[in-house]
């Protein structure tokens, strides 16, 4: 398991002065207030999922000093998340829960019967021990909650930060919030405290960080989603740790109903900043000289690409092509739905930017990733050695909310090396599993180990095999004659969702020689060691894979290093 080294909280629960509230005031038949004297550091706030949110206002001397949304419990408890008291008021003070519970009371019971009453609890700890079959070994996790698009991703110092649409108080979407976690090797991952928290403005969704050399700061830009989406900023002088939201935000509006993600970056071919946004369905292109004033330039991709959802999580960079003195520029765009085998999927344009417009040179519709969980994918700013490495959340808006984890829900792909090559006079993606993957390399066995790296030498048309005892079982194939690589998880465990049973096929651009598959604890990762083919899937196996059966090629697996 990997190490998760947590600046916040401790890792074991102890329930203090528990039932410390006073009896709830029942006011109407949704609404209701709770006093609580502070004790302890955190209020533990009972989570049953099945329930309609219940809207709370923490209100202190009369004043409103926090707002959030829970899936109270009403007869049974999936787990609990922590209010933390500390940040709110003072020990000893008083705190006001105004509670406003949405659902149909005749299906829930009486108000003041609900088992949340009970169980909300104080401590001045948190359990964020993994007891989870599914979290991965060697994926970037939240350490607990929901977690969605990867944001704001940067690296300075010799530290990768990442930060990630969070929900802090449940194991599904809301309440987002940016969280923060670090790492040196893109490996191991070290949590943060919460780096950009809902304000007057909105919740905090998507969007990028810059490193202004010149200022000797850290720029973030997200959208501020309240009664409409706006684009703001926030400064950090302290390398990412913390930031201060500028007090002229937000920065950009518009009329549009989707209106976000805003990426940025430094243009050296123009001396200026460029910002790419997602509005509906196409990208806008805006210019700035210091990061506040943005000037609109163009817009992009109207009649281009695959149109099936929103477009969202916009990046764009300038590759070479391998082999070549050819460089050109790529437009990243996250849609949903609209992806090849239904749901979320990212697709990618490939031409020329002049800094203010942005062309496409093909006419077809390209996805990065050919697998169901590939998604929100955006690459670090300012990565060494002019790298552009991407991570993408792992998983489908068809049935995020629905997988089975309790205590946290989703996790990043393994990173990735952003390249173009060249086939048959076109020019696509190529996308490489990081060379730091190499260094959790362990020792080679026979037995197929729960986590591993499964190198597999290709001599024609392969099939690979994974299973338990069980019978459930995830078939990959290489077809040498098709020119095409698939991957069939409909015998993988999925009694959560009807959207997840799926086989997923991918075109090939040219001859595999060798396959690279990543294994994790709910996750197969399967690339082209040339970097000319990706497919991301999630798997649930009711026990792990424990066997592999390989025709028409040679396997050699690998441990994953502690």
């Amino acid at each position: 398991m990997k190490k998760l080294v947590l600046t916040m909280m401790a890792l074991m629960l102890t329930l203090v002065g528990a039932s410390a509230q006073e009896k709830p005031q029942v006011l109407g038949k949704s609404h209701a207030m709770q006093r609580v004297e502070v004790k302890n550091k955190y209020l533990l706030l009972p989570v049953q999922e099945r329930e309609d949110i219940a809207r709370i206002s923490v209100l202190s001397n009369n004043q409103e000093v926090q707002k959030l949304n829970v899936r109270l419990a009403v007869d049974k408890v999936d787990y609990w998340v922590p209010l933390d008291l500390s940040q709110l008021a003072a020990p000893n003070a008083h705190l006001l829960l105004d509670i406003n519970f949405e659902g149909d009371r005749r299906f829930t019971g009486a108000m003041k019967d609900f088992l949340c009453w009970r169980e909300m609890k104080q401590s001045d700890t948190f359990d964020t021990q993994n007891r989870e079959k599914y979290r991965p070994q060697y994926h970037h996790t939240p350490v607990y909650g929901w977690m969605n698009d990867p944001n704001g991703m940067f690296y300075k110092d010799g530290v990768y930060h990442l930060y990630y649409q969070w929900n802090p108080y449940g194991s599904q979407w809301e309440n987002m919030t940016w969280g923060h976690s670090t790492s040196r090797d893109l490996i191991h991952w070290e949590a943060q405290p919460t780096a950009i928290a809902p304000d007057a403005l909105g919740a905090i969704f998507s969007g990028s960080c810059v490193v202004d050399k010149k200022n000797n700061q850290v720029v973030a830009f997200y959208t501020s989603a309240g009664r409409s989406q706006t684009q703001s900023m926030a400064i950090s002088k302290d390398n990412g740790q913390t930031f201060q939201k500028y007090d002229g935000n937000p920065v950009l509006v518009s009329t549009e109903e989707d209106f976000r993600d805003p990426k940025a970056f430094w243009n050296p071919e123009i001396q200026k900043w460029n910002l790419i946004l997602a509005v509906g369905q196409e990208m806008r292109i805006y210019t700035s000289d210091n990061l506040k004033d943005w000037q609109y330039e163009s817009s992009f991709g109207k009649e281009l690409g695959c149109h099936d959802g929103v477009w969202e999580c916009p990046d764009l960079m300038k590759l070479q092509v391998r082999g070549t003195d050819k460089q050109k520029w790529m437009l990243i765009c996250n849609i949903n739905p609209g992806g090849p085998f239904g749901g979320s999927a990212t697709q990618y344009f490939i031409g020329d930017f002049d800094g203010r417009h942005f062309s496409c040179e093909h006419k077809d519709t390209r996805w990065m990733d050919y697998g169901k969980d590939h998604y929100a994918t955006v690459t670090f700013d300012n990565a060494p050695d002019g790298r552009k490495i991407a991570l993408a959340w792992m998983s489908n808006w068809q049935y995020a909310n629905q997988v089975p984890t309790k205590q946290f829900r989703s996790a990043n792909s393994v990173p990735r090396d952003l390249d173009l090559f060249e086939y048959e006079g076109q020019i696509y993606c190529g996308v490489t599993p990081s060379r730091e993957l190499l260094s959790i390399r362990g020792q080679v066995v026979k037995k197929l180990p729960k986590t591993c790296e499964i190198v597999v030498d290709v001599k024609g048309t392969t099939d690979i095999t994974l299973s338990n005892t069980l019978g459930e079982r995830v078939v990959m194939r290489y077809d040498a004659q098709q020119k095409t690589f698939s991957m069939d998880r409909t015998r993988s465990y999925a009694s959560f969702s009807e959207s997840f049973p799926c086989v997923t096929t991918a075109p090939v651009y040219g001859d595999i020689k060798q396959l690279r598959i990543f294994v994790d604890n709910s996750s197969i990762e399967a690339f082209d060691a040339e970097g000319r083919l990706s497919m991301t899937n999630l798997i649930f196996p009711q026990e792990p894979y424990n066997n592999i059966k390989v025709t028409g090629g040679k396997a050699t697996i690998y441990e994953i290093k502690k």
